[in-house]
């Protein structure tokens, strides 16, 4: 039997629209062993529903891996226990995919080195900014070059502190991306660049007020959160407490703060929603350094 876990992740982090992602210290746990058929059950998260559909994006992901080999996929038994939110932009598809392909590959005996199994993650996600610091840990910026090469820059972060708050409303990625602008003006675009930068050094170097100061965008946040229920109001609320942003493609609002703002920070932000009568859940977490592993 393979055991794994795959990390959380956030994309975005204000500026970094579709190349910057982080590792968060919140897992699924997933195990393979070989049968006589393959079956699938889930624990935690998602549970409810994806025993009702045992054929999806991790059982996909797995079988593309053994197709790509040449090898047959005999039976399998898959155990999860999920403990990342489903849609709420912590990057929960990103994790089945890479959860599918490295356990594939590990069943096979590795045949694929890492940034092959990185480029077909990325090819089943559509983009690489969740998926590979879900497969490498980390601070990850990532630009797809070609149909056969990713480019990835990786770096360490510091323990730090994030409080995330996901409300209890429908969002879908395909409404995330329907409502983002065709075109940006130059302006925003530079506004973006110089801030991208900006956010990747402050996380490097574990810096909250330089982080607090260019954690904006004008790209992608605005447009979303106005269609999220309370979503500008939270965001705006999350801002007071440290450097805030809307989590990959939302609807979750991440905030690094200090950690005396910790309990503050989470308690006035689920505030903000339940006064529109919205439920919330509010996690504490931290960077990971560690990416996909074997448990």
């Amino acid at each position: 039997m393979i055991k794994i876990r795959v990390p959380a992740t956030s994309a975005n982090l204000g500026p970094g629209f579709d190349c910057l992602g982080l590792a968060l210290d919140i897992w699924n746990e997933i195990s393979f062993e070989e049968a006589d058929e393959t079956t699938y059950r889930v624990t935690g998260e998602g549970a409810e529903k994806l025993n009702r559909h045992p054929k999806n994006l991790l059982t996909d992901s797995l079988q593309r891996v053994f197709e790509i080999c040449g090898k047959p996929m005999k039976g399998i038994n898959i155990q999860a226990h999920n403990s990342i939110l489903h849609s709420s932009g912590l990057g929960s598809s990103a994790a089945a995919i890479v959860a599918g392909i490295y356990g594939a590959n590990e069943l096979l005996g590795k045949p694929m080195e890492t940034n092959a199994l990185l480029k077909l993650a990325a090819e089943i996600e559509g983009h690489p900014d969740n998926v590979a610091p879900a497969l490498l840990g980390g601070l990850v910026v990532s630009i797809i070059m070609t149909e056969s090469e990713i480019i990835t820059c990786r770096y360490e972060v510091p323990p730090l502190t994030i409080v995330i708050v996901k409300p209890d409303v429908h969002w879908q990625t395909q409404t995330a991306r329907s409502v983002l602008p065709k075109s940006v003006s130059r302006a925003d675009v530079i506004f973006n660049i110089g801030r991208t930068a900006l956010v990747i050094d402050a996380l490097r170097n574990g810096d909250l007020d330089l982080l607090q100061k260019v954690m904006d965008d004008r790209i992608h946040q605005s447009y979303r959160l106005k269609h999220i229920p309370a979503g500008m109001a939270a965001y705006k609320t999350a801002r007071q407490f440290g450097a805030a942003a809307l989590s990959g493609a939302g609807p979750s609002i991440i905030c690094f703060v200090s950690p005396e703002n910790v309990e503050p920070a989470k308690e006035k932000i689920i505030d903000v929603f339940a006064k529109q009568g919205i439920e919330s859940r509010g996690l504490v977490t931290e960077p990971s350094s560690v990416g996909t592993h074997i448990a």
